[in-house]
């Protein structure tokens, strides 16, 4: 029933912008957070972007701070990741997930959620 699904990932130029949406259904917001992770080839996925139910916590991974924006919106059951300056290092498969911690990344962070969607490829080309 629960069902998180991506959209946006594009192949883009270095110095490009994207934006990545996520919709979900099956889920209520008001008591867990949402994220965004990615994974580049021959990596372990790592944790992007997070943001609270409230959207007052937001957490970024230092290699995006600055760079990418994290934002949701409960009336459509949908959360985004802004992307700008993207670099060749940005490229991988973006995953939205639900219902975990939003804090400091760290694997602890990433292993605590509990839906995932399938993803969107990102290519930044140099």
């Amino acid at each position: 029933e629960v069902q998180l699904m991506e959209s946006g990932g594009d192949s883009v130029e270095a110095g490009g912008s994207l934006r990545l949406s996520c919709t979900a259904s099956g889920l209520t917001f008001d008591d867990k957070a949402m994220g965004w992770f990615r994974q580049a080839p021959g990596k372990e996925r790592e944790g992007v972007a997070c943001i609270s139910w409230s959207g007052a916590i937001r957490y970024y991974a230092d290699s995006v701070k600055g760079r990418f924006t994290i934002s949701r919106d409960d009336a459509k059951n949908m959360v985004y990741l802004q992307m700008t300056s993207l670099q060749p290092e940005d490229t991988a498969m973006y995953y939205c997930a639900a219902r975990g911690l939003c804090d400091k990344y760290t694997t602890v962070v990433r292993d605590s959620f509990t839906d995932w969607g399938q993803g969107t490829q990102v290519t930044v080309s140099s």
